[in-house]
């Protein structure tokens, strides 16, 4: 039983097609950036937020996976859809909203250190709050498209 699990693994075509979306989505934040801004920032490969999406484009690509295999009217690709849109939900609302708020705290505490040579009075965290965490809908929508390709495509 042991000695088949990991060739079972490397055998699982669904998730190799879901993590080759994650990784197309990472690469093209990458070449994108490139493309706007003419610099390469590899840090894109790793980081979160961004167009497209890499969250959708896994979750995206595992349901059509999932439905192409397993078929159409499967429990297996109800809870694959289901999954995916509580991702494209989270990465559009709360996790765009929790961006937002970090753009804002980041902007008051550096308003605060302005007018206060002393930062021990308010304590101030030196280290700024990451604001890139979520998505707009274009971006949700991006990678939900490079995904959904990806896993009816595979």
């Amino acid at each position: 039983m042991f000695a088949d699990f990991f060739p079972s693994i490397l055998q699982n075509k669904i998730m190799w097609i879901s993590l080759s979306a994650w990784i197309l989505a990472q690469a093209a934040k990458l070449v994108i950036n490139f493309l706007v801004e003419k610099k390469w920032d590899f840090s894109l490969l790793i980081s979160s937020g961004g167009f497209p999406s890499s969250h959708t484009a896994i979750v995206s690509a595992l349901a059509l996976s999932v439905g192409k295999v397993e078929g159409w009217d499967s429990s297996v690709f109800a809870i694959a859809v289901v999954l995916a849109v509580i991702v494209m939900y989270d990465a559009a609302g709360v996790r765009r909203a929790a961006g937002n708020h970090a753009r804002v705290i980041n902007y008051m505490v550096e308003w605060l250190r302005q007018f206060n040579a002393d930062r021990s009075a308010f304590n101030l965290q030196e280290e700024r709050l990451k604001e890139l965490i979520g998505h707009t809908p274009f971006e949700v929508f991006g990678g939900a498209i490079l995904g959904g390709l990806i896993g009816l495509i595979f």
